[in-house]
């Protein structure tokens, strides 16, 4: 399985990134997709994620109304467009695949992308 986040970098505080992530190795339109983040000195949290079909999507209360996750099955691509980026947003930002939606982490991780907002 792999997972190739990219679309990090740096940006001003207000700014806005889209995150994308490639899959292969798994059963793309069967798995739920998410978006982690870690920034330093802190846990992994979950950011956003969205079920298999893309009915359900779930958000980390501090991204609501800011960040939204979206996935297309025929490419096997999840994205996250963060828009009115805050410094707290600096993280490592990982895409994750096969969890349950709100409840748990899948098995398998990306590399991390990393975003910095700055003030």
């Amino acid at each position: 399985v792999q997972l190739q986040a990219s679309g990090g970098g740096l940006v001003q505080s207000g700014g806005s990134l889209r995150l994308s992530c490639a899959a292969s190795g798994i059963i793309f339109s069967g798995s739920t997709m998410g978006w982690y983040r870690q920034a330093p000195g802190k846990q992994r949290e979950l950011v956003a994620d969205i079920t298999s079909g893309g009915r359900i999507k779930n958000y980390a209360d501090s991204v609501k109304g800011r960040f939204l996750i979206s996935r297309d099955n025929a490419k096997n691509m999840v994205y996250l467009q963060m828009n009115s980026l805050k410094p707290e947003d600096t993280a490592v930002y990982y895409c994750n695949a096969g969890g349950t939606s709100g409840f748990r982490a899948g098995r398998y991780w990306g590399q991390g992308t990393l975003v910095t907002v700055s003030s």
